[in-house]
């Protein structure tokens, strides 16, 4: 069957922004005549950060500014953050070399998320890697999640714009695999709001032309900044305080004729009273076509059966003709035209492919408003009104139905009463029949999302006294969903229309009977046979519109307090020790109200009950560094950090959570750093209270495959008898999904962790323009939070492996699944660790060329996954789900290796980038057995290989003018086929692939 989505995320559809014309591309240059902080770094002359924001502090340069004139010595930093003394921002040590031709002096202070104090270059033990606007800008990515998703360090466990089932229009994000719940998002390092439906920022709200800069955090940071920060910190630095104006245009377009993507933004600043105040404005427009799964050869088919030594099958046993499973007539199905009876065969499986998106539908429009103005140097206020609204969409399938779904008590599965006249013939003989059957006279299902995000900052920094700085703000979030299922099945009134009773009516397996006084009693309702085309009255009937509604809140109350130079350690070549310190109040609500005939189970696609609760939180944090040494004999520098965090939540009570790092520079050419430290996450609000909901999760009916368990087979099979079922015979009546009820838990407890690196960083002076780094990390999570997935309660009831397992599963009286409990809980534990290697490379080739080189790799070491309180762990590094189920935050794959290598050639105004992406191989695992190692290496396939993608860019500056193109997969590289029994492909490994080659253009110019 196609698809049915999950409880959360629908989609809205507008008109594409123009699709073949490629408008084109900008990135604002570094000349003199637009020296903005806003400009993108250019290829020949990268651009300082000049207004990178931190958590808590950003800067800005005088430099900086379009003024001929200075800013006034005692402001400046970007408003966000005063600083009593000049201050450049750099880049961290892995992406130094792309900001060889700065000067940096000996004294020079930087600002990285990961800490809340201004240090001097390097001096950071936390392994922090930084994304530049024009890295972003200079690939196809019309939005930030598809960029991040080039990145190793960024894990497939979020969502993807090609991910059309549950998370329509949403662009989740997570680092190392840890789930987009373990990752705290930041923009201009304050919290932010989420999308309501998917508990996750959106990334596909945050418009790519108004970032500046990207900080990622890769070592956890709940000591820091609170719960979510598990796996890390992802803060995005976006444009302000600009007093120059730009225009931007782009399009693109893939060689299918699809994915048309349009792009207009553009951002005016203005400083006033000699430059103590600023309003800056930014807009950006985008819309993004879909792609349909029938316009590629690849996936036009859909493949539901993996079976060694058998023949795959395609698309859905739901017909669009009925389907009988019992009585005299098994085995037949009705011809579409109403004509009669035929045999079913695999060739009347219905090809739901022909019908489903690849990718969504996506219209996002931003706008930005940001003012400051400085007082004097003790107070200036600032404020900063984000507003987003985006709209998406996708198609799947008509509704397939085979009875009533949880909680609803109607017939289930789908009987029809022998008495009923369209039952009366010599097939069917007047006896009772289980059918099931697919809806198409109702249409394709058509979601539509539409969502709204407003987030206001207002607040006021500036010197208390001496070199104390405060900053105090005040964050007001709120995020609306409103999602819309077009051509739903209301299943009561498709039994009325068959005029279908119960005999006890609080029991979906109770007998029935016909009675055609239940549809002649109401207003629209047409008596029609199953077995013949529904006419157009009874299919407005028999259908509805699903309308759910969901809201997030987010209130944030900041207050931090910071000093450089608190005192000096009281001996030769010790440093300044710094002091940084504050208190938070926070509180969210979210609330999720689905349609009233998805509560009750009326309709034919998901159900899911009402979601509502919120929590609040004060905190206490500090931060203290202490540079023991500088400039001595075999410590060019030696500097401790350490950070703690006292946490006070409403609904858990107090924690207490910590980090210490070291870092230590023997000689200028190397440096070593080191982190250890923990971490602490309460559930977030659905995950407390959501409500149950059913769903279909990618897993196989055990009964359906037995013979994929090798040397367990027998005991599948064994137990499937028990259960009336011949493993034989027995078809799945959803190949590739099952029916599964998820939902939270208010008994959960929060999940601790421990995080630790290792690293060292070389920049050597024999080798100007280089930089390396190396860093070993490992994390830990103990009580983690997570669903069981489906196929492990399975395999685990029916191997016997696990058989607590078996009261979790249902099934039906024609032995059909009916539904698999798979509830939140704190299942067990993770442990994975990873090697990092970073390297930047700036090469002058000639007084006008330059050659810059970057290579991001990582090497999963190990993921071990304990999937119950105290039971086995699990070894899935380098698997591949191959059901596309959720493990941790939902992951599809672990490959042991990932890289991301760009190469830029230089010469003037004339930049040429080319850029690799590789993901390594994965076997095959379904959650709980290792497939490869159960069946022979020649029968069907159970690996999927390495795979390379190739981009390019050429950019090109002309005076105020910018001009860009560029070619993404430009071999047109495929996605390697997964049996997902959906698209095909892992569609959140390889989203860059799906899509195919894509080509777009752009033109920006500067005001």
């Amino acid at each position: 069957m196609a698809p049915p989505r999950r409880s959360r995320g629908r989609t809205l559809g507008a008109s594409l922004m123009g699709a073949t014309a490629l408008v084109a591309w900008f990135q604002a240059p570094v000349a003199a005549s637009a020296q903005s902080a806003a400009t993108t770094d250019t290829a020949t002359k990268p651009t300082p950060a000049s207004h990178a924001r931190h958590t808590t502090h950003a800067s800005h340069t005088a430099a900086s500014k379009a003024s001929t004139k200075a800013a006034p010595a005692a402001y400046t930093a970007a408003p966000y953050a005063p600083v009593a003394r000049p201050v450049t921002v750099t880049n961290a040590a892995t992406n130094r070399a792309a900001l060889a031709t700065t000067p940096v002096s000996s004294d020079e202070n930087i600002v990285v998320t990961g800490s809340m104090l201004r240090t001097s270059n390097n001096t950071n033990a936390n392994p922090v890697q930084v994304i530049t606007s024009r890295q972003i800008q200079q690939t196809s990515a019309a939005t930030l999640g598809d960029y991040l998703q080039r990145l190793p360090s960024i894990g497939n466990s979020g969502a993807a714009n090609t991910q059309t089932n549950g998370f329509i229009g949403v662009s989740c994000s997570d680092i190392r695999n840890l789930g987009s719940t373990r990752v705290l998002v930041l923009v201009d390092g304050k919290r932010t709001t989420q999308d309501p439906g998917a508990a996750c920022v959106d990334m596909n709200t945050i418009p790519v032309e108004m970032i500046s800069s990207v900080e990622i955090l890769k070592d956890g940071g709940s000591e820091l900044y609170g719960a979510d920060a598990v796996s890390g910190v992802i803060n995005i630095k976006l444009r302000h305080d600009l007093n120059t104006g730009n225009l931007t245009f782009r399009g693109g377009i893939t060689d299918h004729a699809d994915s048309r993507t349009g792009l207009i933004s553009g951002f005016k600043g203005w400083n006033f009273d000699h430059d103590r105040g600023n309003i800056t404005i930014t807009g950006q427009y985008m819309s993004q076509g879909p792609v349909m799964q029938r316009d590629r050869d690849w996936s036009r088919y859909s493949q539901v059966s993996n079976d060694p030594g058998e023949t795959p099958l395609y698309g859905s046993g739901y017909t669009a003709g009925a389907r009988i499973l019992s009585g005299p007539a098994a085995g037949m199905i009705a011809n579409t035209d109403g004509s009669g009876f035929h045999q079913y065969t695999s060739a009347d499986r219905y090809n739901y492919a022909q019908d489903q998106n690849l990718s969504n539908y996506l219209q996002s429009s931003t706008l930005t408003g940001d003012a400051h103005y400085q007082f004097n140097r003790h107070f200036n206020l600032y404020a900063n009104v984000r507003y987003n609204h985006k709209t998406a969409s996708d198609t799947m399938a008509a509704s397939p139905v085979a009875g009533s779904i949880y909680p609803s008590t109607l017939a289930n599965p789908l009987t029809l009463p022998g008495n009923a006249p369209y039952m009366q013939n010599g097939l069917l003989q007047g006896e009772d029949a289980v059918i099931q059957k697919r809806y198409t006279d109702l249409g394709t299902r058509n979601s539509n999302a539409s969502t709204d995000n407003l987030q206001i900052i207002g607040g006021a920094n500036g010197v208390i006294v001496g070199d104390w700085n405060y900053d105090a703000s005040m964050t007001y979030g709120i995020s609306q969903g409103r999602y819309e299922t077009d051509n739903m099945g209301n299943y009561r009134h498709i039994l009325e229309e068959y005029g279908i009773v119960q005999t006890n009516p609080s029991d979906p397996g109770s007998a029935v009977t016909y009675n055609p006084s239940v549809c002649n009693a109401s207003a629209g309702c047409v008596l029609s046979s199953p077995f013949a085309p529904m006419s157009q009255q009874a299919a407005s009937y028999a259908k509805f519109n699903q309308q759910d509604h969901a809201q997030y809140m987010l209130r944030d109350f900041n207050l931090r307090v910071n000093n450089d130079r608190v005192a000096k350690l009281p001996y030769k070549n010790g440093g300044n020790i710094g002091l940084a310190f504050g208190v938070e109040h926070r509180s969210e609500q979210l609330s999720y109200t689905p349609d009233p005939l998805a509560q009750n189970g009326d309709t034919t696609g998901n159900t899911q009950a009402y979601s509502g609760g919120g929590f609040n939180a004060t905190e206490v944090y500090g931060e203290a560094k202490f540079p023991l040494l500088h400039n001595a004999f075999l410590a060019k520098d030696l500097t401790a950090d350490a950070q703690g965090r006292w946490s006070h939540y409403n609904t858990f009570g107090n924690t207490q959570n910590w980090k210490v790092g070291l870092n230590w520079a023997p000689i200028r050419d190397i440096r070593f750093r080191a982190t250890l430290g923990t971490s602490y996450r309460q559930p977030n609000v659905y995950e407390l209270y959501g409500g149950q909901a059913l769903g279909y999760a990618a897993a196989t009916d055990p009964c359906a495959q037995a013979s994929s368990y090798g040397g367990l087979s027998a005991n599948v099979i064994a137990t499937c008898a028990r259960q009336g079922i011949n493993t034989a015979t027995f078809e799945s009546a959803n190949p590739g999904q099952v029916p599964a009820i998820s939902g939270g838990n208010s008994k959960l407890q929060p999940e601790i962790g421990r995080t630790y690196t290792v690293g060292t960083v070389i920049t050597p002076r024999w080798i100007p323009g280089l930089s390396a780094s190396v860093e070993y990390w490992h994390y830990t999570i103990k009580n983690e939070i997570s669903a069981l997935a489906a196929q492990y309660a399975m395999d685990g009831c029916y191997t016997g492996s696990a058989t607590q397992y078996c009261s979790d599963i249902s099934r039906n009286s024609n032995q059909q699944l009916n539904y698999v409990t798979t509830l939140d809980a704190n299942l067990g534990g993770l442990k994975t660790s990873g090697i990092d290697f970073d390297l930047d490379y700036r090469i002058r080739l000639s007084s006008f060329d330059t050659l810059t080189l970057s290579n991001n790799f990582q090497q999963l070491v190990s993921y071990l996954q304990q999937n119950t309180p105290g039971g086995e762990w699990y070894n899935y590094a380098g698997r591949l789900f191959y059901a596309g189920s959720a493990y941790v935050g939902g992951t599809n794959g672990l490959p042991r290796v990932t890289d991301y290598a760009t190469a830029t050639w230089s010469h003037g105004n004339f930049s040429f980038t080319y850029m690799m992406h590789y993901i390594g191989g994965m076997r095959w695992n379904s959650q709980s057995t290792e497939n490869g190692d159960l069946t022979a290496a020649t029968a069907g396939q159970w690996r999927t290989p390495g795979i390379f993608t190739h981009d390019v860019t050429v950019n090109y500056r002309l005076k105020q003018w910018n001009f860009e193109v560029g070619v993404n997969n430009i071999l047109d590289k495929d996605p390697p086929f997964v049996f997902d029994a959906a698209t095909n492909t892992a569609n959140a490994i390889y989203s860059e692939n799906m899509i195919g080659r894509y080509v777009f253009a752009q033109v920006g110019v500067n005001f």
